[in-house]
């Protein structure tokens, strides 16, 4: 007795010692600390204010109820954001799918099925050569016991990428009110083009008249004729590049709306935007991660691939399930609903992997590399993040100092303008040295429209970089934090 034992001892041991197994195998991937990106240096000359996030209907501030119309319009019509609603459902009704497995399983059918059993199979005495019918019923119940929380983390990882889903659904409505507000922003320069364009035709037309004259008269040659004539070409040729551009923004905002292209047509003339008054929030590393729906949904993915780690390392371990089964069975003639019809089962299934080709270590080494795509997304999001609100304060400090300069020379010109005004009312100079003289002020007129719609869409663009006024509908659409996810107790880098 004591020889069988060792015996079966020893078999149990062989037998776990070939079991499937994990060792090895883990992520690589850390998450970077928010406060590890300095932006101190970069950010010291400009404005820091406590509070200074992006609000949800931050479009209000750049003061055009047309462009506010036109956004809730793009809102409710853009046909773009159905995708992203639909893969948001998708998602979670992965969740409930995970949830559902988390739980037993109950069945019933029932059939009644005939045949023709060969005397060559079946002796004639027990049916064979004869027609047979089987009717039966039953009821099974099966449940497989969650011993090491794998069904949880699979549920918890279907979670994290339903939070993740959702979170790019708001995105995407973030990205098409800044996209609205910046084609918007980009019809009213176009106008102002239009504007410049056609009052610089106006002014070589006038300017080839007068030479036209001047040269019948003798006092100038042909060659200040034909250059006259190259000036009304350009002219021509720029008032037909801003009318286009005309259309091609008004086209742009019918499809961010949603519209057919005639709907652009009925959009009134922008007026002239503010900039919209963005500083500089305080916290703006650490901000960033809950300010900002990319980064927020990264985070989930993390998160979500953390689980699926968990989940894919409890399939090396031996699982436990419960089955059970009733129902009634009978042939020919037989009354089915009797006590002797009756049959039923009932037993725990231990189920342990032994050798599998490697198939569980090559799903545990996937998920891995899923958790490590998913930090390094969730880390060159945070990185970028920063960056690119740091260079939009930059651009528009800058900016800022551009429209300073290039006030000074539209005054200058306006106040050219004027002299050779008077000069030519007051008989002194020709109205085609006033003429010529107009000509800078147009020049410094497109060049200060051209930065005032620089300044409002790198503004639009500096909130977007904000979170465009994103905020957690619930403490529970906030995921773990940073440091917490990196040192968490599950985290998949406490390998055992």
């Amino acid at each position: 007795m004591r020889l069988h034992s060792l015996a079966a001892g020893l078999g149990l041991t062989l037998l776990l010692a070939g079991c499937a197994s994990d060792g090895g195998l883990h992520p690589n991937g850390s998450l970077t600390d928010p406060s590890a990106l300095a932006t101190d240096q970069s950010l010291a000359r400009l404005h820091v204010a406590e509070a200074s996030w992006p609000s949800d209907d931050w479009w209000t501030t750049l003061g055009d109820p047309q462009l506010s119309a036109l956004i809730n319009e793009a809102l409710r019509d853009n046909p773009g954001l159905a995708s992203a609603d639909a893969r948001a459902r998708a998602a979670q009704a992965e969740v409930g799918s995970a949830d559902a497995a988390r739980g037993p399983q109950v069945n019933a059918a029932g059939a009644v099925s005939g045949a023709r059993l060969p005397t060559t199979a079946v002796p004639a005495d027990v049916g064979g050569g004869h027609f047979v019918t089987a009717k039966y019923a039953y009821a099974s119940f099966n449940w497989g016991l969650d011993l090491w929380g794998g069904k949880r983390a699979a549920w918890e990882a279907a979670v994290g990428a339903a939070k993740a889903a959702d979170i790019e659904a708001r995105a995407a409505r973030i990205e098409l009110s800044t996209n609205v507000a910046r084609a918007y922003a980009q019809l009213g320069y176009a106008y102002a083009r239009k504007d410049v364009a056609d009052a610089e035709l106006e002014r070589a037309s006038a300017a080839r008249k007068l030479t036209r004259q001047r040269v019948a008269a003798g006092v100038d040659s042909k060659l200040q004729l034909k250059q006259g004539d190259v000036e009304v070409a350009q002219a021509e040729r720029a008032q037909a590049v801003a009318d286009r551009a005309v259309d091609a923004a008004q086209s742009a905002l019918s499809v961010l709306l949603g519209k057919g292209p005639d709907r652009g047509l009925a959009i009134a003339r922008p007026g002239l935007l503010q900039p919209a008054a963005v500083a500089v929030p305080a916290d703006l590393s650490a901000g960033l991660i809950g300010h900002r729906p990319d980064l927020v949904a990264a985070r989930w993915r993390v998160e979500a691939a953390q689980q699926n780690i968990k989940a894919a390392k409890t399939e090396f371990l031996p699982n436990l399930s419960i089955g059970a089964m009733a129902g009634l069975l009978a042939t020919g003639g037989t009354n089915l609903f009797q006590l002797p019809a009756r049959f039923y089962q009932f037993g725990p299934t231990l189920s342990l992997p032994i050798y599998d080709g490697g198939r569980l270590r090559a799903n545990l080494d996937s998920k891995d590399a899923a958790y490590d795509l998913a930090v390094a997304q969730y880390n060159q999001t945070l990185v970028s993040a920063v960056n690119e609100v740091a260079d939009d304060l930059s651009a528009l400090d800058s900016l800022g100092a551009q429209v300073t300069a290039q006030q000074r020379a539209l005054d200058a010109a306006q106040q050219a303008w004027e002299l050779a005004r008077q000069r030519y009312d007051a008989g002194i100079g020709s109205y085609l040295e006033a003429l010529s003289v107009r000509q800078q002020l147009l020049v410094a007129e497109q060049g200060m429209a051209a930065l005032k719609a620089q300044q409002v869409d790198l503004s639009v663009q500096l909130i977007a970089a904000l979170g465009g006024g994103y905020r957690p509908r619930d403490r529970s659409s906030e995921p773990p934090a940073a440091a917490e996810l990196s040192s968490s107790p599950t985290s998949p880098s406490d390998r055992s």
